[in-house]
């Protein structure tokens, strides 16, 4: 059985494509960093993937708000693979941190097409930059179909400035009753989020937002403790394994 094909997509100001390109190979997927220009002038098309992961980073530099004109590119430009990809194809798709802010920009997080905002990040509420490890939780009833044996609690590390995620009482209502969280912030929220989401997936269960990166634990020694507790585990590379071998399923 072939791996599954990872489209990594690239632009400029994206910085963590390198990163997640390793844990996809760790993780047994044949990925490849394509960029966004490679899409537009169909060089390459999503049609030849089973899993679109756009990376953190500062996306055209964050200009306007973090994630906003590459949003607005998908939108306009790639609709109609995208929407393909998503609704024909039934692909997977991960937004990590600058990825999770374009998603939401998009419409794919939370409702799973492209079209209103319903959600967005903002500014932290320290209004300033934060990086450092965070534990999480997992809800134990959530919808993502990837990560149905994703064991709680965990730590991963964020590095953002605008990670707080906002929406409507009436939204993050329907956000909790469809169980579209999948990540909250533990017994520290380094942002503000509402109800201390970390991240959510869609009603399809087959897209997946988080601020956290869990592409930055993926080795032991990625982890500061690493030398004095010899048991500790790479649990980003879980999430990318669970992911990986769905879509190996499909």
């Amino acid at each position: 059985m072939k791996n599954p094909r990872v489209c990594l997509l690239k632009t400029d100001g994206i910085n963590c494509d390198e990163e997640l390109k390793f844990a996809f190979e760790l993780a047994k997927a044949d990925p490849k960093i394509v960029h966004i220009n490679e899409l537009r002038q169909k060089k390459d098309h999503l049609k030849n993937y089973q899993i679109l992961a756009l990376p953190g980073g500062f996306s055209y530099g964050d200009d306007v708000a973090s994630g906003k004109i590459l949003a607005i590119e998908l939108s306009s430009y790639l609709a109609d693979q995208i929407n393909d990809f998503v609704n024909q194809r039934q692909g997977l798709v991960l937004g990590i941190c600058n990825g999770f802010q374009v998603l939401v920009k998009t419409g794919l997080l939370p409702s799973g097409r492209l079209g209103k905002m319903k959600a967005t990040l903002t500014d932290n509420d320290c209004r300033h930059f934060v990086c450092r490890p965070i534990n999480l939780t997992v809800e134990k009833k959530h919808r993502c179909l990837f990560l149905k044996n994703f064991t709680s609690p965990v730590t991963f590390y964020v590095a953002h400035g605008e990670g707080k995620f906002v929406a409507p009482r009436k939204e993050l209502e329907e956000i909790e009753k469809n169980n579209l969280v999948v990540f909250r912030y533990a017994d520290l929220n380094p942002n503000g989020s509402l109800h201390n989401i970390a991240g959510i997936t869609d009603l399809s269960g087959r897209i997946l937002g988080l601020m956290p990166h869990p592409e930055r634990s993926i080795l032991k020694t990625q982890s500061v403790n690493w030398r004095r507790n010899t048991r500790i585990k790479p649990e980003g590379l879980e999430l990318f394994k669970q992911m990986v071998n769905y879509a190996r399923q499909q």
